[in-house]
């Protein structure tokens, strides 16, 4: 084999023109699909985490329906064998409780529905990192009585720094639910829908405005990357399965269609892109059974088998191909290595827009290392399927013919 391997290598160089001129038709497509599938899996990994440490976290726990119906009666009571469960999964790294409900906020003559979200303090920030999103005031203290308020709900409701916001809502069971809290702080939301209706405190305080002493709503869970989901998922399906467990992408199935959509059409481009670069290896191929049809007829007279020189030919297409690839992949490695730890910031209208959704307004790269052997792998099957054309025209080679020609 080492030797079909040697004489194959040999036959690409001795047109050398030809052979550069194929593998960099391979080479820039590589570098190109290459950039374009970075810049994808950027952006997606970029938008996940936006969502993962904005709001929703890896996984949350609910009481069955509680997503469905985010209705305060959806609860459950929390209790030291909970946590001990969720404790006994190394795969996670923090969690947090939370009690959500809806209720009505009123400040002077100014009322408007909004979304309570009794937290942790210490935790939820761990997770959500409230405090690195503070405009004014302060980030809240552990039984602590005050509020914070999204930016554009505070200007809404006209509310600053230790202005008192009212609110009236129903508890568990029907219970009323109503009460006065200073603001400690306003922060500005990455999410727009939470910015104008998310009313952060306490949830001690929360359970007491609601009459739900002991009660949540969620748990939400962190894992130390997106890899182990699935696995903590399982695990945590096994332990509570009576609850509700509900990984990222369940709960934000927009996000993912935006994905998946976006996905689809980047293989529409790359696709045409690999049948430009099939046809350039097509065309080689088909001048080197022209060119050479004497060659063969000599070396099948001589003596070689029709199957050695089908290996032969098939292996010259094939390192066509794969130094074109090799060589994309070592140029693109550089580049992606810059881009990764300088994003390309958005301005304009493309700023505002990314900014509108909720994301950093900035073009994100990756180095997954999928991003490189897709490209390899896709190359390497083009050859095999550009291989049946010497293959055919080798099986019906005529010597005698190809002597003459």
């Amino acid at each position: 084999m080492s030797s079909y391997v040697k004489m194959a290598w040999r036959n690409i160089w001795r047109n050398k023109r030809r052979t550069l001129i194929t593998t960099a038709s391979v080479f820039f497509g590589v570098i190109l699909s290459v950039f374009m599938g970075s810049m994808q899996e950027g952006s997606y990994s970029q938008y996940i985490s936006a969502i993962v440490n904005s709001y929703s976290g890896y996984l949350q726990i609910h009481q069955k329906g509680y997503w469905a119906d985010k209705e305060i009666n959806n609860s459950f009571e929390y209790n030291p064998i909970i946590e001990s469960k969720i404790a006994d999964i190394k795969e996670i790294t923090i969690f947090t409780p939370r009690l959500e409900t809806f209720c009505l906020a009123s400040s002077a003559d100014v009322t408007k529905g909004v979304m309570v979200m009794g937290v942790d303090p210490p935790k939820e920030d761990k997770i959500t990192n409230i405090s690195g999103k503070l405009k004014e005031g302060s980030y809240l203290k552990k039984g602590d009585n005050g509020i914070i308020v999204g930016s554009r709900l505070a200007r809404f409701l006209k509310l600053g720094i230790n202005d008192t916001l009212v609110l009236i809502g129903q508890g568990v069971h029907g219970a009323s639910a109503a009460g006065k809290y200073p603001v400690r702080g306003i922060i500005k939301h990455p999410s727009p829908e939470l910015d104008r209706s998310l009313v952060c405190m306490d949830i001690q305080a929360c359970q007491e405005l609601f009459s739900a002493p002991g009660i949540l709503t969620s748990l939400v869970i962190m894992v130390h990357d997106n890899e182990e989901v699935a696995l903590s998922r399982n695990n945590l399906i096994h332990s509570f399965s009576e609850m509700e467990v509900m990984d990222w992408k369940e709960m934000n199935q927009l996000l993912l269609k935006q994905i998946d959509s976006d996905r689809a059409s980047g293989v529409i481009i790359k696709g045409i892109l690999y049948i430009i670069i099939a046809f350039g290896i097509i065309g080689t191929v088909i001048m080197i059974m022209a060119e050479r049809k004497k060659e063969f007829g000599v070396m099948l007279s001589i003596g070689m088998h029709r199957f050695q020189l089908i290996i032969v030919v098939l292996l010259e297409t094939i390192f066509i191909g794969m130094v074109g690839v090799v060589a994309g992949i070592i140029a693109s490695i550089p580049i992606l290595y810059y881009f990764l730890f300088n994003p390309i910031p958005f301005t304009g209208q493309a700023e505002e827009m990314m900014l509108q959704m909720g994301f950093e307004p900035a073009m994100y790269f990756s180095m997954m290392p999928s991003i490189f052997y897709e490209q390899a792998l896709i190359i390497f099957i083009f050859t095999l399927l550009i291989g049946i054309y010497p293959l055919v025209n080798i099986q019906k080679l005529i010597i005698i013919h190809a002597l003459r020609s």
